[in-house]
């Protein structure tokens, strides 16, 4: 008798890939409205020193678990890999090695607090008031770093397998819940920055409960086919992992530093400059909230597609996530065109702010198209877990952009730096594109 034939898999459409776009597009839009929210409640105590110490302290946390982004990424490519091929065992192995990495290093980041925060003050110090302040919030939230991080690892899951509704619906519980809390600790109970920090620490560990709530079944799964738990934890799957999660890391910190470098930079021209220049970025932070999500969708279906040893499938994955990307890409400039005054009105009050932002908002009217090559490049790599040619394009990029740093703020000043960061852009996508032969080979290895 002939084996059953395996089901075939789901066709590749444009409405698969907003089903996994819309709801990261929808949860990235309660970040920062919970910042919001957090800035809301503690600037009704009617002092400045607490808005300053709950704003430092986050910026303080928010740049360390940073650092720890690539676990989401690299989570993401692998058992998106083992979910096309239709390895069960392997995805749930996967996630349960990301977990005891990220409880590991949540672990460090607690052992090891007083000098990184005595650190993080000596490079950002602020009033005395202030940092007694934010010393109190932070010692109270770096007990939720094994949460926050896990986390990240519960969410590559969750995007690698489409379940990006359950990435909304973590994000809107745990959010939810800090607002609330929030609410209650600081205005009813009168902690004040102190209730602030528990809130989001009862928050971090709610949608940590939740999320390993929803990753259960597939951690069971993974212990109950390995017969020798030992080998979920083999030298060569953690090597792979170390590897692909290493190279992820190189690059994101090679970007923030590019980003860094800017803002440094941008500060010799003033302070209004510099103002305006913050003012524009939050443009970029807005482009990358709305764009994420077509280029979680590419990581989705390519890691499946190459799971699956499907190249013609990479190839429609990565064509699909595309044209959507560079739709969004396209009307966000046009919203950026059109709206952008009226934005940057929005965000600075101060007249010399606001007109030396304009200066600059033909470059960020652009930004998304010259970007949306890159972003998507990043998803699809990330998918065939190209992370070693990431790490490489990445390198040559920045090398572009130093030179352009070197070159151009000479010739045209503040504009020069806009123009090195979109030259940088523009190399990103270049240099990835040069090595997308290699993710469609990965599908046929």
């Amino acid at each position: 008798m002939a084996a059953p034939a395996e089901p075939a898999p789901a066709p590749l459409t444009h409405r698969r890939v907003l089903n996994i776009a819309v709801p990261i597009v929808l949860a990235n839009a309660t970040v920062p409205l919970l910042g919001l929210v957090d800035t809301g409640v503690i600037g009704q105590l009617g002092e400045a020193a607490p808005i300053g110490a709950v704003g430092i302290g986050a910026i303080i946390l928010t740049s360390i678990y940073w650092i720890f982004g690539f676990l989401r990424m690299g989570t993401s490519g692998l058992i998106a890999q083992s979910h096309g091929a239709g390895d069960q065992v392997q995805v749930g192995a996967h996630l349960l090695r990301a977990l005891v990495i990220a409880g590991l290093a949540g672990l460090a980041l607690i052992l090891l607090h007083v000098p990184i925060f005595w650190a993080a003050f000596r490079l950002a110090p602020a009033s005395a008031g202030v940092e007694a302040l934010a010393g109190d919030y932070l010692a109270i939230r770096i007990w939720g770093a094994p949460a926050t991080i896990a986390l990240y690892a519960l969410t590559g899951w969750l995007i690698a397998v489409e379940r990006t509704r359950a990435v909304l619906m973590l994000q809107l519980v745990q959010n939810g819940l800090n607002v609330v809390l929030s609410l209650w600790f600081v205005l009813g109970l009168d902690l004040g920055v102190p209730g602030v920090a528990w809130s989001t620490l009862l928050a971090e560990y709610s949608g940590l409960m939740l999320g390993l709530a929803l990753a259960a079944p597939v951690l069971r799964v993974a212990l109950a086919g390995t017969r020798n738990p030992a080998m979920l934890f083999a030298r060569d799957r953690m090597a792979r992992l170390a590897r692909v999660n290493s190279d992820i890391m190189v690059r994101s910190v090679l970007l923030q530093l590019s980003f860094t470098a800017f803002l440094f930079l941008g500060a010799g021209y003033g302070d209004v400059t510099l103002a305006a220049n913050q003012v524009l970025l939050q443009f970029l932070s807005v482009t990358a909230y709305a764009l994420d999500g077509f280029a979680f969708a590419a990581e989705s279906l390519v890691g499946q597609a190459v799971g699956a040893r499907r190249p013609q499938r990479l190839r429609r994955a990565a064509v699909l996530t595309s044209q959507w990307g560079v739709g969004g890409a396209v009307l966000l400039g046009l919203v950026f065109w059109v709206f952008g005054g009226a934005i940057i009105d929005m965000l600075a009050t101060s007249p010399e702010v606001r007109a030396e932002a304009r200066r600059y908002l033909p470059w960020l009217c652009i930004a998304p198209l010259v970007a949306i090559a890159g972003w998507m490049m990043d998803g699809i790599f990330i998918g065939a877990t190209l992370t070693r040619e990431m790490r490489i394009a990445m390198l040559q990029s920045v090398a572009v952009y130093v030179v352009a740093l070197l070159l151009l703020p000479g010739v045209m000043g503040a504009h020069g730096l806009w123009a090195a960061l979109t030259i940088l852009s523009v190399a990103r996508g270049v240099t990835m594109a040069r090595f997308y032969p290699r993710a469609e080979a990965e599908a046929v290895r």
